[in-house]
């Protein structure tokens, strides 16, 4: 029997194209939505209604209710702690540290002394040159 593939690599490629060509139709017919020139509607006139009025309504008034009074209430009373005596520690004496005495850096040589050099200048360019002719063309 014989048996043929499919190549695999054909069936992206259908894709790929068939929405290629998809999006030149949408391009095209976007571009001819906006060449279309559409007729001016005339604009509708309504008229204007009668704003309503509505009636005035008493303020409504919320009767005063005593305020209830809380009893107070006695603070309890904490007995004393006393604090517990620490045992005192023993001064301990300072160390004396020695002095470091800092030793005294040599004098750094003075650098040479650099000759000025001249300031450089760019060369001049003569102005009888002709720039239509090229030098790196033969």
């Amino acid at each position: 029997m014989v048996n043929h593939k499919f190549p695999s690599f054909i069936l992206p490629l259908m894709v790929i194209s068939m929405s290629l060509m998809i999006s030149q139709t949408i391009l095209v017919e976007a571009r001819q939505l906006l060449e279309i020139t559409l007729p001016e509607l005339p604009k509708p006139e309504f008229p204007e209604l009668p704003k309503p009025e509505f009636p005035e309504l008493p303020k409504p008034e919320l009767p005063e209710f005593p305020k209830p009074e809380l009893p107070t209430i006695p603070k309890p009373e904490l007995p004393e702690l006393h604090k517990p005596e620490l045992p005192k520690l023993p001064e301990l004496p300072k160390p004396e540290l020695p002095k470091l005495e800092v030793p005294k850096l040599p004098e750094l040589p003075t650098f040479p002394h650099l000759p000025e050099m001249p300031k450089p200048t760019l060369p001049t360019i003569p102005k009888d040159i002709d720039p239509s002719h090229s030098t790196s063309s033969p």
